[in-house]
């Protein structure tokens, strides 16, 4: 009897590291998937803000001695929204940024809940300091002026 039992532990513990290998490629593919979709369609983004923006100013000279400052509505996130619905050309480009920048807090979000729930709670810690990280260098300037 004990024979039979140490078989079948033997048995499940080979079935659990096949299916974690399977669960690894899995969470890989959909990061990796993740990733592509947010490049992508961030250079979706800035280029349907580029051609108007570009059409419209193509030939305009750059006097570079003088420093011009993006208007205020370009300088947060709110009013890059609601500029670019506006169909302000340089706030969908800078939406495309945003969209961008925001590509890997999806990506390190997506890992914080793939280590959830395969149990790692050291990698979830760790992942979570990286997102806190990660939103204190988009947001934190906000927050302490």
């Amino acid at each position: 009897m004990t024979l039979f039992r140490n078989w079948r532990i033997r048995d499940w513990r080979a079935r659990y590291w096949r299916m974690s290998d399977w669960y690894d490629q899995k969470i890989e593919v959909i990061i990796a998937q993740l990733l592509r979709a947010g490049v992508l369609a961030a250079a979706l983004v800035v280029i349907s803000g580029a051609v108007p923006y570009l059409g419209a100013n193509g030939w305009a000279r750059v006097d570079y001695r003088t420093f011009h400052a993006a208007p205020a509505e370009l300088r947060a996130v709110h009013g890059i929204v609601r500029a670019a619905f506006s169909a302000d050309s340089r706030a969908i480009m800078q939406l495309g940024l945003l969209l961008l920048i925001a590509t890997p807090i999806v990506r390190v979000t997506f890992s914080v809940f793939a280590f959830a729930i395969e149990g790692d709670r050291m990698y979830v810690l760790f992942t979570l300091i990286v997102l806190a990280v990660l939103l204190y260098s988009l947001f934190g300037s906000s927050l302490i002026a």
